[in-house]
């Protein structure tokens, strides 16, 4: 058997292989209306696909728990009760092909209100949707970019909530498994970054006052995400920066403080915090990270960057570098790659019986 296509039993969800869809963005929500952040028949044929492609796990995109969560107004939002039905449809489709549907729940921070990235990506203005951006602290992401609003505490209170309002609203939508976006220097990694977070109070200054944020968001979700289902952490490592930036020593302390807290999987990505700096981006570039966590702490990582090659793939889990494998822009370009790696690889999958005449 194919240690790609072992089934994959995480609290009392198993997930038929180890070829997960990574989040990815879509923009393409309205942007204002009564269905504002609501998905469509995009995301449906989007996420469908994926699933009748054989992937195991389904993970939707950044989903903002508020509208000025989101990275653009284009964005997919998760807080009120349209939103929910919805996704309903999404949800029992995935389920439908034997995969598992799951959902990334995000706040932007500094990094929100700016355009779909074929229209440039710039920052958005109110004229054009946009709004006033928040973050831990008032930095702005790059030149170009407005200063964000720094939070206060009672607002961070209020993010905490958004955050478990979301998760409870992702149960009623019908996901199994829920997962906290804390990388890419959106709102949660913005806290545990020293680069971008310059607080003086109770969130800001030592690495526990930094990752307090983070912890009380994971404490909140946990308490309304049912203990039968796992939960997920999407983390950057390291910021890239060679000083007074997060690291991957921050990321091993930080994962062991995660597994405590109810986490039961990180998703081990990198970068997106600082602008500008030079990643050395090549195949498999970030699966030495997970590694390292997984080695160190015994949690559970997910493997992600420039996984492209079936047997790339199929060593990284057959050797223990992580647990499973996700899959980005390598499932946008072909939505079957898991059907035809299991047949390059001699692994069982499921097949809708519409395509047996492809196998």
């Amino acid at each position: 058997m194919s240690a790609l296509f072992e089934p994959y039993t995480i609290k009392s969800v198993t997930i038929p292989n180890r070829v997960w869809m990574a989040p990815m963005c879509q923009y393409s929500a309205a942007p204002d209306g009564p269905l504002t952040g609501a998905p469509g028949d995009w995301h449906f044929a989007h996420y469908g696909a994926r699933a009748t492609g054989g992937t195991g796990l389904v993970i939707t995109e950044a989903t903002a728990v508020s509208p000025e969560g989101r990275i653009s107004p284009y964005d997919l939002g998760i807080w009120n009760d349209e939103q929910v039905e919805a996704f309903r449809r999404i949800t029992s489709f995935v389920r439908d092909q034997g995969a598992v549907a799951g959902i990334q729940l995000a706040h932007a921070g500094r990094k929100a209100s700016t355009d779909a990235p074929w229209e440039g990506g710039g920052p958005l203005g109110e004229d054009a949707h946009g709004w006033r951006p928040v973050g831990p602290s008032e930095l702005p992401f790059a030149e170009g970019h407005p200063v964000p609003a720094e939070l206060t505490v009672d607002q961070i209170t209020t993010v905490v909530r958004d955050f478990a309002d979301a998760a409870r609203r992702s149960l009623e939508a019908g996901f199994q498994v829920a997962e906290i976006h804390g990388a890419h220097g959106y709102l949660i990694g913005e806290f545990l970054s020293p680069h971008s977070n310059h607080r003086t109070d109770g969130y800001g200054g030592s690495f526990e006052n930094r990752a307090r944020f983070a912890l009380e968001v994971v404490d909140a979700v946990r308490a309304v995400w049912p203990d039968e289902l796992p939960l997920f952490f999407r983390i950057s490592a390291t910021d890239w920066l060679e000083e007074n930036g997060w690291t991957a020593d921050d990321t091993v302390r930080f994962a062991a403080l995660l597994k405590e807290h109810g986490v039961d999987l990180l998703d081990v990505s990198t970068g997106g915090n600082a602008a500008g700096v030079r990643i050395p981006v090549g195949p498999g570039y970030q699966v030495p990270f997970a590694t390292r966590v997984r080695t160190e702490t015994g949690l559970p990582v997910a493997a992600v960057g420039l996984i492209t090659e079936f047997q790339q793939a199929e060593k990284i889990v057959a050797n223990g570098e992580a647990d499973a494998v996700l899959l980005g822009r390598e499932l946008l370009r072909n939505p079957s790659w898991a059907r035809q790696a299991a047949r390059a690889l001699d692994g069982e999958i499921r097949t809708p019986q519409q395509y047996l005449r492809a196998v």
